[in-house]
């Protein structure tokens, strides 16, 4: 059985999940086999498994970093909000219902017990489990029956490492807090603390390190340094870093209340002859060359959000001025003429007009479609993954596919070749999809701009930069103490 160790932090967006990504990098270098773990997420980002199920995109790139394929049991609980005070909940990679916050705190431990089922299927397959945690572990509101951080921790029993991010100020505050909001057992599994994103000379703040030790009595296991022009995908937080060289290529994608999946974007944003940007609601599109409608967790209510704030008007424009037009899942589901819910599967039961550019229509389903996916695309080779609810039908997609595929043709391609809808999320991943659909918008230059090497060789570095600046002995020992 694997040895655990857990990574807490004292605020979302702390450094978990790349804390996480770095050490299951490190350990493989060393020659163990390792596997990353999370007990519950709450994303709208998510990936299809080797097991035909839906996990967080963290855990699938910490799995990437561990030399595996995702599997559900890498993130058995995934919560994927689709109201304000609701979510999809999902277990062990099959969507079971929706629930507001107060159903599923009641449901918490039937979810603990898929979460140890996981935990332990996990750790009977790898040398070591590394695992993260969700959010803070001393949100008072929610510890009440919580498996995603110090609840799962006190029923496996490992240690933890608490990080928490000095770029956004008060991280003594943040460590110290969190450690005295934390019951004696818990604050006595904390072994270590872990300061991520630190700017300048470290001998500035070794007085504060100091302090820290001896005021908790539990070491710092390291200070990582503020990595430039990094680049890991992000589990939720849409990032809007760009790398520019000569940009040829403008595209733009409105934000919907519900964007799902929006790293499909990732290699479109750091290619370097792309000038792309982020519209926030409020905002109007630009002139650009393609509009790109990403997906979303509740397509309708995102159709309305398109009405609001006069998106639908800029979309008919750009296409009268003869730019292109492309949807991905949810966004592909926008270009029929109507979305139809009557089960309320994403929210009210009911129905709401498209934008009306191809004749086909949506009607989402109870059960969801999750798959693996390759075929021709533009003449080129595609491949990704389909995670939704909606079936679309009609004669536009019988007349005219986007792709010729494993399933069968998806999606649609108008017979102006101005609009292009596929279900596909990770279409931009592969150079030779990525670069016929930017020929498609109309890219003349071409790039030998590599994504996957570019992956790769950032969680190298990571894992370079986690050598350097952890104290790896002290983390070895914590796993060789840990139970299995």
């Amino acid at each position: 059985m694997a040895k655990t160790l857990m990574v807490q932090g004292t605020t979302s967006d702390a450094g978990k999940s790349v804390l996480v990504a770095g050490l299951c990098r490190v350990l493989l270098r060393r020659g163990l086999t390792v596997a990353p773990f999370k007990p519950q997420n709450m994303a709208l980002n998510s990936a299809v498994t080797i097991d035909g199920g839906e996990i967080g995109r963290a855990q699938a790139v910490q799995a990437r970093a561990c030399g595996l394929e995702p599997h559900t049991d890498m993130n058995p609980v995934l919560l994927k909000p689709n109201t304000d005070i609701g979510a999809q909940v999902i277990i062990h990679g099959k969507a079971l219902d929706n629930m507001d916050a107060a159903v599923y705190h009641d449901y918490k431990p039937r979810a603990l017990r898929a979460v140890l089922d996981s935990h332990q299927r996990l750790s009977g397959r790898v040398n070591c489990v590394m695992v993260e945690g969700a959010g803070s572990p001393a949100e008072i509101n929610l510890r009440e029956g919580d498996i995603a951080n110090m609840g799962f921790a006190e029923a496996v029993d490992c240690p933890v490492i608490l990080v928490a991010d000095i770029d956004r100020g008060g991280v003594f505050a943040h460590l110290v807090g969190t450690l005295a909001l934390l019951s004696e057992t818990e604050r006595n599994r904390v072994k270590g603390f872990v300061i991520n994103r630190f700017r300048g000379d470290i001998a500035l703040l070794q007085s504060g390190l100091d302090w820290l030790e001896d005021y908790t009595g539990k070491p710092v296991l390291g200070v990582v340094p503020y990595l430039q022009d990094f680049y890991l995908e992000a589990e939720d937080a849409i990032d809007r870093n760009q790398i520019l060289e000569d940009p040829q290529l403008k595209i733009c994608v409105p934000v919907f209340s519900r964007i799902g999946n929006h790293t499909d974007f990732d290699p479109l944003r750091l290619h370097p002859l792309v000038d792309f940007q982020y519209i926030r609601p409020g905002q109007a599109i630009p002139d650009c060359d393609l509009i790109l409608l990403p997906g979303t967790k509740n397509t309708r209510t995102d159709m309305a959000l398109m009405r609001q704030h006069g998106w639908e008007k800029a979309v008919h424009a750009h296409l009268q001025r003869g730019k292109k037009l492309m949807g991905i899942c949810g966004g592909y589901q926008m270009l029929g003429q109507v979305i139809h819910d009557p089960l309320g599967i994403e929210s009210s039961a009911g129905s709401t007009p498209g934008l009306g550019l191809a004749d086909f229509e949506t009607t989402m389903t109870a059960e969801k479609i999750l798959r693996h996916t390759q075929g021709t695309l533009l003449d080129a080779m595609a491949r990704g993954y389909e995670i939704h609810c909606g079936i679309s039908e009609g004669p536009a997609l019988a007349q005219y596919p986007a792709l010729s595929g494993d399933y069968g043709p998806d999606g649609y391609l108008s017979p102006d070749q101005q609009i292009l809808g596929t279900y596909l999320h990770g279409v931009f991943d592969s150079k030779a999809a990525r670069d016929a659909i930017l020929r498609w918008a109309g890219l003349t230059q071409t790039s030998d701009f590599d994504f996957e090497a570019l992956l790769e060789a950032n969680l190298e570095r990571l894992a370079d930069c986690l050598e350097e600046h952890l104290d790896m002995s002290q983390i070895f020992s914590l796993m060789q103490q840990a139970k299995t």
